[in-house]
């Protein structure tokens, strides 16, 4: 008797694994190795003498530095915020449930505009906190306002599907057995949340890293103070120094990459440990 056939509904591994290489050769390696290969046209000592002057240095320090921050902040406002709209409710919640991603629609020109209108010297909230001595619009605080604002939706919309499939029985089970409210959320809460905090994490820090419009308007782009990275890049552009832009960005893609490589790498070691654990 002759074998059953199977057939599946989507196409054999193959096929698949041939057409995701080729779309992701095209729109991603491709690009990336232009940069690469326009970059090795330089010696080591040309390349050397682009990427380390103070002025971008000092662009460097500012933009993983900040990106840094922001999405450190954003991981403890964002777990926050979603406990809240997972575990509560209260009036307006799906407004605000909806506002939490306005930052992901908002063309980021935009949002650089508003938040300086909103802390310049004359400002909404600017003209209160001038006389306090806190200056945000074109300092480096207001780079780092425009990455917490354009980075705050990746980590609750990680968190939050997580928090609605975690169970308030395992919470209640910690109490019963005498645990505290902080012990509950030390051993109970972080450990099952760990893994997609990292990812939010992640995603926070790989937006802001690379944030152009939201950040110029804010930001001033004073050099050697409140000048990005991003902006270094597209100076040189205009100035039609493609190899000197692509130096930059080369350092920019090497540095972003080990960044998220190392979380990668975090986040796999607590998925490890939750399981033996579980």
């Amino acid at each position: 008797m002759a074998a059953a056939i199977t057939r599946r509904v989507l196409p054999g591994f193959g096929l698949s694994l041939g057409f995701t290489l080729a779309y992701l050769s095209l729109i991603v390696l491709v690009p990336l190795a232009a940069v690469f290969v326009k970059t090795a046209t330089l010696s080591f000592s040309e390349f050397w003498a682009i990427v380390s002057t103070p002025r971008v240095v000092a662009t460097y320090r500012l933009s993983f530095g900040a990106s840094l921050l922001a999405a450190a902040i954003n991981v403890v406002f964002g777990v926050l915020l979603a406990w809240s709209l997972v575990r509560y409710s209260f009036p307006g919640k799906k407004l605000i449930d909806a506002l939490v991603d306005l930052p992901f629609a908002l063309p980021t020109a935009v949002a650089g505009i508003s938040l300086t209108a909103l802390y310049a010297k004359n400002g909404w909230l600017g003209q209160y906190l001038e006389p306090l001595g806190i200056k945000v619009a074109f300092t480096p605080l207001g780079v780092l306002v425009a990455l917490v604002f354009i980075g705050l939706p990746f980590v609750v919309r990680t968190v939050q599907p997580v928090l609605e499939d975690l169970d308030v029985e395992f919470e209640e089970a910690a109490a019963s057995l005498g645990a505290t409210r902080w012990q509950t959320v030390y051993r109970v809460v972080i450990p099952t949340l760990l893994p997609a905090i990292l990812t939010g994490f992640a995603l926070a820090f790989a937006r802001a890293v690379g944030e152009y419009g939201s950040v110029i308007f804010i930001a001033g782009n004073l050099p050697m103070v409140s000048e990005i990275t991003p902006l270094i890049i597209i100076t040189k552009l205009e100035q039609y120094d493609y190899v000197g832009a692509t130096a930059v960005a080369a350092v920019m893609l090497v540095a972003s990459f080990i960044l998220l490589l190392l979380i990668n790498a975090l986040q796999a070691w607590t998925r490890r440990s939750a399981r033996r654990i579980t």
